[in-house]
């Protein structure tokens, strides 16, 4: 099938073209429940729109948080979102990706609270109300790269990572580490409420630790093997961190509901050796990690960042050409979102994977929550091109051509490059190549 790039002059354009994919995408013209209130943990959300957490290289070598990532965030709160999902910040530098990921320590939480008071005024200056912010905490597992030489920590030895280049048996984590870590997750907790931060993402998503576990099935000891062993790590902290926390304290994960690798290295597909989707497994964690560990709420996604990354994010431009027409792989996301959105209706999901959609993305956005397919809807990349897309759906009802994300992958370039990641498209003043 062949790839092409977004040239649709009309939504007209792109619903003749899924037709012609045998595709269906719920388009609505009324975007009025993307600024509906609702509420989580007792605390009322303003609007259903989420910033998805956008990694940004931006802490320097001391661990302070960089000028352009204040400037982000400050770009990202006057845009005026529910939710402000902040990016990955390790919780131990062995974990890091990039000597410039975030951190947060005992060290640096006073620095951290600063910040999240400064995001939050912006906010309420600029638009009335408060927008709830939950940081996600992240290990990079075998992406962990802390002074800038790969350093992988890895669940199981995966030959289509590693190919040629397998991983020695003492980069494979201990079970009595690992241990350790869920320790320090629930340590971190306590430090993002300290910091000032609403809510705590276990992240499980991209291929990172957390997430590799969950096609751990080759792996021996107790996270490896049966579903039980394989959720282990993510379901145990879960349960912590919840125990641990205020009512009002929002516990979540980003959880990728399908790897898009055949098994036994993918999540989320079927033990035939395809990539087909799956939801079989992603569903029961769903509901163990709402029902029995107190989640309100789930953040899904796909893919793998660095392998596939068109599963997650379908481009225009990107490191190679993928084999599938990006509106599939849209469909596939989205319909998968909205099939686990109505097993489990009392769940609130987070949407993801709408910008390729571009100025229509807020159409797709409305059409889902129209139709009770997901709670909210999480924007990426282009909260990077286009921070205040929320004013300008306020007040005229649609997103404006020329400010928004042409999906040209060049936001990830300057992140995989170790640079401070933004748009060279519409913010050429402060992120170029």
């Amino acid at each position: 099938m062949k790839h092409e790039k977004f040239n649709y002059n009309s939504l007209d354009e792109i619903i003749k073209r899924a037709d012609e994919l045998q595709i269906k995408l719920p388009f609505s013209d009324d975007i009025s429940l993307l600024f509906k209130p609702i509420d989580i943990n007792g605390r009322t959300i303003n609007n259903r729109i989420v910033y998805q957490p956008m990694e940004g290289n931006g802490c320097s070598v001391d661990g302070t948080i960089g000028e352009l990532t204040k400037r982000k965030y400050k770009r990202f709160a006057q845009g005026g979102p529910g939710i402000i999902w902040y990016e990955a910040v390790a919780l131990t530098p062995e974990g890091k990706a990039k000597p410039g990921q975030l951190c947060l320590e005992e060290n640096n939480v006073d620095e951290y609270k600063r910040h999240v008071e400064e995001i939050k005024e912006t906010c309420i200056v600029k638009n009335g109300f408060e927008p709830v912010i939950i940081i996600q905490a992240t290990h990079s597992g075998r992406r962990s790269s802390p002074d800038g030489t790969v350093k992988p920590v890895v669940a199981y030895n995966n030959p289509l990572f590693e190919k040629n280049e397998t991983v020695d048996a003492d980069c494979i984590i201990t079970d009595d580490r690992l241990k350790e870590l869920e320790e320090m997750f629930i340590r971190g907790a306590e430090l993002s409420r300290l910091a000032g931060f609403d809510g705590y993402d276990i992240k499980a998503c991209h291929g990172y630790l957390m997430s590799e576990l969950l096609s751990a099935y080759n792996r021996e000891g107790d996270y490896g093997g049966s579903f039980e062993n394989r959720t282990r790590f993510l379901v145990n902290t879960a349960k912590a961190v919840n125990k641990s926390m205020p009512k009002d304290f929002i516990v979540t994960t980003r959880l990728n509901i399908y790897d898009g690798f055949p098994y036994p290295y993918g999540f989320g597909v079927p033990e035939d050796g395809s990539i087909d989707v799956d939801l079989t497994e992603p569903i029961k964690l769903m509901k163990k990690l709402h029902n029995d560990c107190g989640m309100e709420i789930v953040n899904v996604t796909m893919g793998n960042v660095y392998v596939n990354p068109h599963v997650t994010r379908p481009y225009n431009a990107g490191k190679y050409i993928p084999d599938e027409h990006p509106l599939v792989g849209i469909d596939r996301l989205i319909n998968s979102t909205m099939k686990v959105q109505k097993e489990i209706p009392t769940l609130k999901i987070v949407a993801s994977g709408l910008s390729f959609l571009q100025v229509y993305s807020a159409n797709l956005a409305a059409g889902m929550l129209n139709d009770n397919g997901t709670s909210f809807v999480g924007f990426g990349r282009e909260i990077l091109a286009y921070p205040d897309f929320p004013q300008d759906l306020r007040k005229t009802g649609e997103m404006i051509k020329e400010k928004i994300c042409v999906t040209c992958g060049q936001c990830s370039v300057l992140l995989r490059s170790g640079k401070q990641a933004g748009c060279t498209i519409r913010d050429k003043e402060y992120y170029i190549l």
